[in-house]
């Protein structure tokens, strides 16, 4: 229903008198009418039309009042929402109220009926169906954005693991590379689980500092340290009732380690500076990029964490693995953006399709939809090979030259086309640290990092 469209009411009572009066009423306030002498009619016309609220009588012939009430409660309408029924009566009881409302009644109004008791019951079931559709729009909006694509073998056999183990209570650990969609993941797993009603909190562990991790996952008292000017929740308190997300857990202190250790045993935990004990009933998905197998026997990853986490592996596959779903998430991150840009829809010429499906994306399924946003951006009315950045025009780039590293290691060849790579992903954004990692798929201060490493300095 549109601020600019009247909502439509149906009203559904075999007394002809009940039906003009309510048209009178309705229609002197500015919405539409349709009424029927029977259920049955009503409906039909319910199929017919978008309608926003009904004024059910319960005494009628053929179907009786409170089995169409059943009905309308199942009706299809747009926005998957229940239209809102007021049911009126001459012969109402208590009974009859308590029965009407078990079954889904919006209100319930007695005959003789009074104007004023009938605007406002309208009113405030046009006001609550309102709301319905439009949370209703927004979690289409939420689930595009977090929608998971592929036909590939490799992801329908994800899709098939996270079927099975979505609705349990099993504790998940995600593998996978940087920008694979690990994220995505875990809210599928949420939102197929039985605390899907309940809240999904993500946690990036790798981007909080060591000496903040317990105060963001435990939450702290007043007092607790320097700057800890009032209680805090943590994470796991306010993931209550829901799933936590710990991504990239392989980078969190052994310290913190020990303490998720604990709430994960007993399902107990401190704040920070805090003795009571806080009860927690959460989920947890955890997901990293590293091989914490590695990291345990490196002694950088506590062993009985690691079992604790790892009832159920899923493996996030790279987008070179299921290159064959780069076309369906093309079509789906042009339609996004256009949307989201107010563009009108956006073709896309087969040779970018051929030009994307040849490249090996290092950054995944993120590196790709950075590329296509700039398209869409970028583009005319039909996007093409001239709209991606320069790095995908294999046509005008001579090819790799694998001579010049013949006498490498397969360690020291991974070394120099990396510092290659990122010296020309840095070029291309003239150096601005947060639109290459964004480029490469990878974090920040990971960029930082492999900058000093290879030693790599701007041109003047």
């Amino acid at each position: 229903m549109s601020s600019q469209s009247p909502a439509t009411i149906l009203v559904i009572d075999d007394e002809k008198n009940i039906r003009r009066t309510l048209r009178m009423v309705l229609e002197s306030e500015g919405y539409e009418l349709l009424d029927a002498s029977s259920a049955e009619a009503g409906l039909g016309l319910l199929e017919e039309h978008v309608v926003h609220c009904v004024l059910l009588d319960l005494r009628l012939p053929g179907i009786g009042g409170m089995e169409a009430l059943k009905r309308l409660q199942r009706a299809e309408q747009p926005g998957e929402t229940t239209v809102p029924v007021i049911v009126i009566s001459g012969h109402g009881t208590v009974s009859d109220a308590v029965q009407a409302t078990r079954l889904g009644a919006f209100d319930f109004l007695e005959k003789p009926l009074d104007r004023e008791h009938v605007l406002i019951a309208v009113r405030n079931a046009l006001r609550q169906h309102r709301i319905e559709c439009e949370v209703g729009q927004l979690r289409q909006q939420v689930a595009g954005r977090f929608e998971m694509i592929g036909k590939s073998v490799v992801m329908q056999k994800l899709f098939a693991q996270i079927v099975k183990v979505a609705p349990t209570k099993g504790r998940v650990l995600i593998t996978g590379e940087s920008g694979t969609g690990k994220e995505l993941l875990a809210r599928a797993i949420h939102d197929n689980s039985q605390l899907r009603d309940g809240p999904f909190v993500k946690v990036n562990c790798a981007a909080i500092p060591p000496e903040l991790i317990e105060s963001e996952l435990f939450g702290h008292e007043k007092g607790a340290f320097t700057g800890a000017t009032s209680r805090k929740r943590g994470l796991f308190e306010v993931a209550h009732g829901g799933t936590l997300m710990l991504d990239e857990i392989g980078d969190m202190s052994l310290a913190a380690q020990a303490k998720v250790l604990r709430a994960l045993q007993t399902g107990d935990l401190n704040r920070v500076g805090g003795e009571k004990i806080i009860k927690v009933d959460v989920r947890v998905v955890a997901a990293t990029n590293k091989d914490l197998a590695a990291e345990v026997a490196a002694g950088q990853f506590r062993e009985d964490l690691y079992f604790r986490l790892n009832v159920v592996p899923l493996y996030c596959p790279p987008l070179r693995e299921r290159i064959d779903d780069v076309p369906e998430m093309v079509i789906h991150f042009v339609a996004e953006f256009c949307k989201e840009n107010g563009f009108r829809p956006k073709t896309v010429d087969d040779a970018v399709y051929h030009r994307l499906e040849g490249y090996s994306w290092p950054g995944n399924v993120r590196e790709l939809k950075n590329v296509i946003e700039r398209a869409v951006i970028m583009s005319d009315a039909t996007i093409t090979v001239d709209d991606l950045p320069p790095f995908l025009n294999v046509g005008n780039k001579p090819g790799l030259d694998i001579n010049r590293y013949a006498n490498l290691t397969l360690k020291s060849f991974k070394e120099a086309t990396e510092r290659e790579f990122i010296t020309m992903r840095l070029d291309e954004h003239n150096w601005n640290i947060s639109r290459t990692a964004g480029a490469l798929g990878i974090e920040r201060t990971n960029l930082h990092k492999k900058i000093k490493a290879y030693g790599l300095q701007r041109e003047s």
